[in-house]
């Protein structure tokens, strides 16, 4: 069997190993061979070394951390060695004070952040469950209380009555009281009106770039209640930053955005529930001319590692269950991982591309790209080179157009080249509203038409 996450080979003992003893216990457990070479050929070992590691080891093991490790002595080719089986433990253990964990070949010491992680963990707990005793219901925002209750109402997720309650049954029903009565964290990111008293960076920023990473053109931040924020971002992102452009469906009137907005709600959702809070670093959104990024500081379960994966059926496992608890409720998001198949269905209908996740230890960075209709709009209006509005262009036109002329005299006079964005994008819209009027040609397909008000 070859060395990997879970098994170990040593010529011979060494207390330092009693480090990886402990990094397996806090991992996936694991089995360290004793008497093996780096090619897991067995070397053996002196029947003195037997006798005292036979009894030293175990005893080791459970006074240093606590624990029991089967310890077996094994043959092969009347050469004797040991194993050591460890089992992974419920909760967390430490040797020495120190906590360590095995991952992949290497075993590294848990501090900070991490530390705390694994420790909730292994209590069965998550940040977001963890109280905050200076809290009371009556500190909480009432306009973010009366939205969540209209939103749940709306969405079916609460019955009129569950919803008429007093508000500490409703945070009861919710579950966001702990065992000894506190308001938990996820009820204060919920519904406080100012969750950076309790917890920096848990606001949402946005910025609209130009030419490069560097060229940032202006910016705004999103405060509150996390239930009031998700909203204002998404209001704030396509009535500012996006511009939609425009084009015409016979006589319709339609207004074509880079990216379909049900989606990006979705995605800010997700961004919203898996961040970490612990690291203090608002969410981010970056705007360009033909994409829009989204980080937050979080992860994603470790099997859900690609886009791809996200994107095929899964199972939910948010980072904060109990903020995500509080959402579902609203209504605003999707059990069961229904929130990936929602962003598919908008960029299908939307004609777009799925977004690309870029899941790292540095955080989730989400690439949202322009579909290809917004791409072709974008285009016709860089060439126009007149940096008019297409409601300035079409005052011109009707201007010129007192006295008939030809398709070939109106371009010439609006100075736009490209026959078939002219058609599409100003004459037969024109037309089709009556702004336009078209004389009847001597010949019929003869092309001399000409064009009047």
């Amino acid at each position: 069997m070859p060395e990997h996450q879970t098994i170990e080979w040593k010529e011979s003992w060494h207390d330092e190993f009693l480090e990886w003893i402990c990094g397996y216990a806090n991992a996936y457990g694991g089995t360290l061979y004793i008497g093996k070479n780096d090619n897991g050929n067995v070397v053996g070992i002196s029947d003195k070394d037997r006798k005292k590691l036979l009894e030293s080891i175990p005893n080791k093991i459970t006074d240093t951390m606590g624990i029991v490790a089967d310890v077996n002595l094994l043959y092969e080719n009347d050469l004797q060695y040991i194993e050591i089986i460890v089992d992974k433990y419920p909760s967390l253990i430490s040797y020495h004070g120190k906590y360590f964990y095995r991952s992949g070949s290497t075993m590294r010491t848990i501090t900070g952040k991490e530390l705390d992680k694994a420790i909730l963990k292994s209590q069965g707990r998550t940040w977001d469950g963890m109280p905050i005793p200076k809290l009371k219901v009556e500190d909480l925002r009432r306009e973010a209380i009366d939205l969540f209750k209209e939103k749940a109402l709306r969405r079916h997720r609460l019955t009129e009555e569950e919803t008429k309650v007093d508000d500490s049954i409703l945070m009861e029903n919710l579950h966001l009281f702990d065992e000894e009565g506190y308001l938990i964290r996820a009820a204060m990111l919920a519904f406080y009106k100012e969750p950076e008293k309790w917890v920096t960076g848990s606001y949402i920023k946005i910025g609209y770039f130009g030419d490069s990473d560097s060229d940032l053109k202006y910016q705004d931040e999103v405060h509150g209640s996390l239930i009031e924020q998700i909203d204002k971002t998404v209001d704030l992102v396509y009535t500012k930053y996006l511009k939609a452009l425009i084009y015409y469906d016979g006589i319709q009137r339609i207004e074509q955005f880079m990216f379909p907005q049900e989606a990006f709600r979705e995605i800010l959702l997700n961004a919203v529930v898996h961040k970490d809070y612990s690291a203090c670093n608002p969410i981010q959104i970056s705007v360009y001319e033909d994409k829009i990024y989204i980080w937050n500081d979080g992860e994603m379960p470790s099997e859900l590692d690609s886009t791809e994966k996200l994107f095929e059926k899964h199972s939910s496992k948010p980072y904060n269950p109990k903020l995500a608890n509080v959402f579902f409720k609203s209504g605003m998001i999707e059990a069961w991982g229904r929130g990936f198949d929602k962003i598919k269905e908008a960029c299908a209908k939307y004609d777009g591309r799925l977004p690309e996740y870029n899941i790292s230890a540095s955080g989730i960075m989400v690439l949202c790209k322009a579909c290809d209709k917004y791409l072709e709009l974008l285009n016709d209006e860089e060439n126009l080179h007149l940096g008019q509005s297409d409601q300035d262009v079409t005052k011109m036109i009707i201007a010129f157009c007192k006295q008939p002329h030809s398709a070939k005299e109106i371009m010439e006079y609006i100075k736009i080249n490209d026959r078939s964005f002219f058609r599409r994008h100003y004459l037969n819209p024109m037309i089709k509203t009556g702004q336009l009027k078209m004389t009847i040609p001597d010949k019929p397909k003869s092309g001399n038409q000409k064009y009047y008000v």
